[in-house]
């Protein structure tokens, strides 16, 4: 009943406060992220462009390569990846601030008790209870309100909402990288992979030719030498295959680490890539939609808009502070008394308060949160600028590598056809063994470039994805301007 009638009170000169009430500061509008927006890029002259309908890259970007194994490794990369969890508790942290910060709309309510027995000093001559033992027992309620009346609890929570999205995109991006590192060492096993294939079949040719010299030999056709030359090639093919488990190695240690895993208990079988292999098409889009499918670009424009909202919570300092406060309880010198109805106390009223002489220190700290709202203005250009180039880079990439492919090819076709001819022209005695070796190895080098190109291929198309923004897309448009 107490708690009512100071309500009663509060509550119709508090409404009319907040009628009256403004927001103080900058609005925010969006920056221009470029001086002039590209209408396409650059890179994709001579590119042929997928359609959505073509497979789009969506949430699950990386099911466009329709590798089950590589779709099982992504799927734990969400789940048990360490790095990609330490971002979803920043996130919620984020999400708690934002929520902490909207607690400043309502009043604060404590409630306490207490109890205290007290001699006044006796030399304070005739003042009432001096000289005796008085008892105090104390049951308040006490209502603090800061009232919003320029909005700097507005801009808190206006800052709180656009670092908890910026956030949001932080994970997003956190995600977005460990998965296209995950997908580019996967595809760099494979590659590896198919060398060592590559190097086993051609060490099994070889030990062949071994056969072949060492019995020409035994007829009297063929030097001492070419037995030598034929054991010097197939040794170095063989410890060629044997260092590719070094980097094989290293990349399975880095896969199982982004699935959260111990590089003790992870393995991959051996997967060669085939070369028929080719990167999928992928659906580029236009520049402008680059700010909203890449997270890093959306977690910049939001770390502008909270940027600007602090501005004005720096703003409000400059304006008096408005405060509703009430007390109400019960209060009595016996403890037999003091819940009894007499022993209520209750007190209500405002309060202002304005800082007449700071230093300076209220003018120092709006032109730092200016500074650091320009920064941010920087930091987003800057991004949008990266992101176009990335896009650029792996556009430029995967159409060089496209025809080097086929020239690459090519040339594989035609050092098989000059191998098979020289052998021949061995086998006849027409040539020393030392052409057979230098074709043969050229044929290897060949082959080798040839897979060596497409996994460049893979690992570019990985980045394309990655540079484009994956499967994600921004959930809530930032506004442009209230």
């Amino acid at each position: 009943m107490i708690l009512s009638g100071l309500f009663h009170r509060i509550l119709p000169a508090s409404l009319l406060l907040f009628l009256s009430a403004c927001t103080v500061g900058p609005d925010y509008i969006r920056p221009t992220p470029v001086a002039t927006m590209p209408a396409t890029y650059r890179e994709l002259a001579g590119w042929k462009e997928a359609h959505p309908r073509d497979g789009a890259p969506v949430e699950k970007w990386w099911e466009i390569y329709r590798d089950p194994l590589l779709n099982s490794l992504e799927e734990q990369v969400t789940v048990s990846n360490l790095t990609v969890a330490a971002a979803e508790a920043q996130f919620r942290q984020a999400r708690a601030a934002a929520q902490g910060a909207k607690a400043g709309y309502f009043p604060t309510v404590s409630v306490g008790a207490s109890a205290s027995r007290s001699q006044r000093s006796g030399n304070l001559g005739a003042l009432s209870g001096s000289g005796g033992v008085n008892s105090d027992f104390l049951l308040p309620l006490d209502l603090t309100w800061e009232l919003d009346l320029w909005g700097k609890i507005r801009r808190q929570v206006e800052a709180g909402e656009a670092q908890t999205q910026a956030s949001a995109a932080d994970l997003a991006g956190v995600a977005l990288s460990s998965q296209a590192e995950l997908a580019g060492d996967y595809f760099l096993l494979r590659t590896l992979d198919a060398q060592k294939q590559l190097l086993d079949a051609t060490a099994a040719v070889y030990r062949k030719s071994l056969e072949l010299t060492n019995y020409r030999y035994a007829a009297g056709v063929a030097a001492r030498s070419d037995i030598l030359l034929a054991e010097s090639q197939l040794k170095n093919t063989v410890a060629q295959a044997l260092d590719t488990g070094v980097q094989r190695a290293q990349l399975e240690h880095a896969i199982g680490l982004l699935t959260g895993k111990t590089a003790t208990d992870f393995s991959l079988p051996a997967m060669p890539l085939p070369l028929v292999t080719s990167p999928p098409a992928i659906p580029i889009g236009l520049p402008s939609e680059l700010l909203e499918r890449r997270p890093d670009i959306a977690g910049g424009e939001r770390r502008m808009a909270a940027a600007n909202a602090q501005i004005g919570v720096a703003t409000a300092a400059w304006y008096p502070t408005v405060k509703l406060s009430a007390s109400a309880g019960l209060e009595a010198s016996s403890i037999s008394r003091w819940l009894n109805w007499p022993s209520r106390l209750w007190a209500v009223g405002p309060g202002i308060s304005e800082t007449l002489f700071d230093g300076g220190i209220r003018r120092a700290q709006n032109e730092q949160l200016q500074a650091a709202y320009d920064g941010t203005v920087a930091n987003y250009r800057q991004t949008v600028l990266s992101g176009f180039k990335e896009v650029e880079d792996n556009l430029a990439a995967l159409r060089i590598l496209e025809e080097e492919a086929r020239v690459q090819s090519e040339a594989v076709i035609a050092a098989e056809q000059s191998v098979a001819i020289i052998v021949n022209q061995y086998k006849a005695g027409t040539v020393v063994y030392l052409g057979v070796i230098v074709l043969q190895s050229s044929e290897l080098a060949s082959e080798r470039a040839a897979i060596d190109i497409l996994g460049r291929r893979m690992t570019a198309s990985v980045q394309l994805v990655k540079a484009l923004g994956g499967g994600w897309i921004l959930r809530q448009p930032p506004p442009e301007g209230r």
